[in-house]
C-alpha cells in the first residue's frame, strides 16, 4: 500500500519490524504503536529499555504526520523530548500519538506510552515538513 499523495510505502516498516513493534492504521494526525515486551527489549537491569519507547514514539510521530503531507513533501524529526515515569519488564505496551499542530513547515506532536492504564512515558516532538531539493534526492 502507498500513500497516494507521495507514492511512498506506508505499510512496510523494516525498523519497527526489527525492534518488534507494530503500527496500526489510524486517521491522519494519529497513530498507535503496539509492542509485546520480549527479553531482547530489556536493558541489563531487566526492565524495558528506554530506547524501545523512544523508537515507538518517534515512529508513531512520523506515522501521524505522514498522511498530512502534500505530494512531494517529506517529514523528518527535528527534536524529541522523552520523559520516563515508570519501569516495565513484561506485558504489552501501547504508544498513542496525536498531531497537536501542523504548520506549513513544522509539526508538533505528543506521544504517550502505556502498559494497561499505567503511563510509562510521554514524548513531545517537532518535525520538519519540507520538499527535498533535487540535489538532496539524488
Amino acid at each position: 500500500m502507498t500513500n497516494s499523495s507521495n507514492g511512498l510505502n506506508t505499510t512496510s516498516n523494516p525498523f519497527a519490524d526489527h525492534v518488534g513493534f507494530s503500527m496500526e492504521p489510524a486517521a491522519p494526525g494519529e497513530s498507535t504503536a503496539r509492542l509485546a515486551v520480549q527479553p531482547q527489549h530489556l536493558n541489563p537491569n531487566g526492565v524495558l529499555h528506554g530506547a524501545v519507547l523512544y523508537a515507538m514514539a518517534d515512529t508513531g510521530m512520523g506515522a501521524a504526520v505522514f498522511p498530512t503531507l502534500a505530494p512531494g513533501e517529506l517529514c523528518a524529526t527535528i527534536e524529541i523530548k522523552m520523559t520516563y515515569f515508570k519501569a516495565q519488564s513484561r506485558g504489552d505496551i501501547v504508544c498513542r500519538t496525536v498531531l497537536v499542530n501542523r504548520g506549513k513547515r513544522v509539526a508538533y506532536l505528543e506521544s504517550s506510552a502505556f502498559a494497561g492504564d499505567v503511563l510509562l512515558a510521554k514524548a513531545t516532538g517537532t518535525y520538519a515538513v519540507f520538499t527535498p531539493s533535487q540535489a538532496a534526492s539524488a
